[in-house]
């Protein structure tokens, strides 16, 4: 369990965090509705934490209950089999004043897009998330920055909450889990999180199943999508501090020609982070004409959450992201800046 210490900056929530977000749920009238909300172009912990959660809280006896997240109400294909789907109503649908909101794996405030005011129409505002930037913007915060995944910090509010793992449950936090640290090859993989893997995988779920689902199938556009963009990438090895940074970049254009969806373009960062000759990787793909979607990673030598919050985005440590407007080359200009502030101030 958390440290009953934990709550200041840079460790977990205290015990009086938790205390307050189960009462939160149990004290909640009979007729309550209760709001789920996840982050805009929900990932793998977005969706698969709140789902999970949502089904446990479905378990506890909610029923006037809905999931939703910012932005079209289009599930990436990959995550199109997470149980639990049947809460997810378009963002216009979501209840107006809910008696209790529940932020999944969003920093800040911004990443709720339209649905930010949810947090003022609700009764109580109920955050869960693992990132180190988040703004604490909740009525009551359960940010850990030390968990692997947001799903993380769902399931251990679901055990003080008495639910029951089931394979549903177990489903939406393990497809959570493996995400966020790339099928357990990330940093943040520790002894706690195998054996989350294990309870997890006690409900009988399938791990060969989900994971060729999440991470082993893409439409063969896809793939041409990705060859052509690899072949954009640039390699800058005096870049991040003679740390190195590569990089590369996709367009509306390219996903109208290979007729893919932009959630293709998530997987993309694994393939050019793994360059032996850069310690800083991104992919920078075009979600308007002249603003881009970031992903940075790094491999241990750089801080690229220090470079994300100072253009206007979060993260983590090794992996973090933001919103960049104008040009390519503007957008990656603005990142060799801001990494070289990084490591004269670090």
């Amino acid at each position: 369990m958390t440290d009953p210490a934990a709550g200041a900056a840079g460790t977990g929530p205290g015990e009086a965090d938790w205390a307050a977000a189960v009462a939160a749920v149990r004290d909640l009238p009979a007729d309550a509705q209760v709001q789920l909300i996840c982050h805009v172009n929900p990932d793998g912990d977005a969706l698969g934490s709140m789902l999970g959660f949502g089904l446990g809280l479905r378990q506890l006896g909610v029923r006037q209950l809905r999931a939703t997240f910012p932005g079209p109400p289009e599930v990436p294909e990959p995550f199109r089999a997470l149980p639990g789907l049947d809460l997810l109503v378009p963002e216009e649908d979501a209840y107006p004043a809910p008696d209790l909101v529940v932020c999944f794996d969003a920093a800040s405030e911004s990443r709720l897009g339209g649905l930010v005011d949810r947090l003022a129409t609700a009764g109580t505002a109920l955050v869960l998330d693992h990132h180190a930037s988040n703004t604490r913007f909740g009525g009551i915060n359960l940010v850990d920055p030390r968990a692997a995944a947001t799903s993380v910090v769902a399931e251990e509010l679901l055990a003080r909450l008495g639910v029951r793992l089931d394979a549903g449950i177990a489903e939406g936090l393990y497809v959570a889990l493996t995400t966020d640290t790339g099928s357990f090859r990330f940093e943040a993989t520790t002894p706690a999180v195998h054996e989350l893997a294990a309870r997890l995988l006690a409900t009988g779920i399938r791990p060969g199943d989900i994971s060729r689902r999440v991470f082993d199938t893409r439409p063969f556009g896809a793939v041409r999508l990705f060859g052509e963009v690899m072949c954009r990438a640039r390699l800058e090895p005096t870049a991040a501090g003679g740390n190195g940074l590569v990089w590369t970049y996709a367009t509306l254009d390219d996903l109208a020609r290979h007729d893919q969806r932009p959630y293709v373009l998530e997987a993309l960062i694994d393939s050019v982070r793994c360059t032996a000759e850069a310690d800083v990787s991104c992919v920078v793909k075009q979600v308007r004409p002249d603003e881009w979607a970031v992903s940075m990673r790094s491999k241990g030598a750089v801080d690229v959450s220090r470079v994300a919050v100072a253009l206007g985005g979060g993260g983590h440590t090794f992996a973090a992201g933001f919103t960049g407007r104008g040009s390519a080359d503007d957008v990656v200009a603005s990142i060799r800046a801001e990494l070289d502030k990084a490591l004269i101030e670090a």
